[in-house]
């Protein structure tokens, strides 16, 4: 009876749960995780790393080295790099995030439609999707900022979202063949049959069976999506075409040290620095997020 009893009060197992718990005893998997906790606490509250306002320049410390009072030393301008690559993560941090629910809402609802909905919707998805997919993502994102460009009089908030609408234009596609594939394999199973029989709509059916069933590989390449748009903000700030000042991104920084390479090394290396390890962070999760939600490698 015993026995009996704690079957009954043990929760059901499910992908969701053995996932979980495979995660957890994956030591990249907490290094990522670890990670990204840091850069997310940096673009939330800047102030628990640095009282330093990254604003704050004095042109007597322009390019100075790294030192006990300044750990990453100062910039062309006198601003203290530690301070500018905290303050750093929340655009670029900003950029990434919104993308990647914009392009991940906006596939995963296409997606759905066409794979569920199938015959003249999926060729309209699929058409569509085909047009902005054949367009690359950051020769498309220049035209768009170049046609609305930016500069030191625009709003910080405002050129984020035209660097995050330039990404996300044209980013929804690959999620939206990965969602259509998904959903045209769980369409033919036996339980949604069953509930067609049973007489459920069809977006009862989507809500309750389609979606919850096919979203993990949509979750797996969006968390992956998301360092690579932190990467492609960093390189249309580059170019000079993305964030601009007085935004302060990692981006923005390294596009400011390129012409300092040589003499003053510390202003490239640290912002370099802080976006690999959080692109890396991103890749890291989405892989073993992948690896936990893969039946075939339990």
């Amino acid at each position: 009876m015993t026995d009996v009893a704690a079957a009954s009060t043990e929760k059901p197992r499910s992908l969701g749960r053995d996932a979980w718990d495979d995660l957890r005893r994956r030591p990249m998997f907490l290094i990522a995780l670890g990670l990204i906790i840091m850069f997310t606490l940096m673009a939330i509250a800047p102030r628990l790393f640095t009282g330093i306002d990254p604003t704050s320049c004095d042109l007597a410390k322009s390019r100075e080295t790294p030192s006990g009072d300044a750990w990453f030393g100062y910039d062309s301008n006198g601003c203290s790099v530690y301070a500018r690559t905290i303050y750093g993560a929340r655009a670029s941090m900003a950029v990434g995030v919104l993308t990647t629910i914009f392009v991940t809402v906006t596939g995963l609802f296409l997606g759905t439609i066409g794979g569920f909905y199938g015959r003249f919707t999926d060729t309209i998805v699929s058409r569509v999707g085909d047009i902005f997919f054949g367009i690359p993502l950051l020769l498309g994102a220049l035209l768009v900022l170049v046609t609305f460009p930016s500069d030191e009089f625009t709003p910080a908030w405002l050129t984020i979202l035209k660097v995050v609408i330039a990404l996300a234009i044209l980013g929804w596609p690959s999620i939206m063949r990965i969602t259509r594939s998904s959903v045209l394999q769980v369409r033919g199973s036996d339980y949604v049959s069953a509930a067609r029989a049973l007489g459920a709509t069809g977006p009862r059916i989507i809500t309750r069976h389609i979606v919850p069933n096919s979203i993990a590989p949509v979750i797996v390449v969006a968390t992956i999506s998301l360092g690579a748009y932190i990467g492609a903000e960093a390189t249309l700030s580059f170019l000079g075409i993305g964030l601009q000042p007085p935004v302060v991104s990692w981006g923005v920084m390294i596009s400011d040290a390129q012409k300092y390479v040589r003499i003053a090394p510390h202003m490239l290396l640290f912002p370099a620095m802080a976006l690999s390890l959080c692109v890396l962070s991103f890749i890291m999760l989405g892989d073993t997020i992948r690896d936990a939600l893969d039946p075939k490698l339990q």
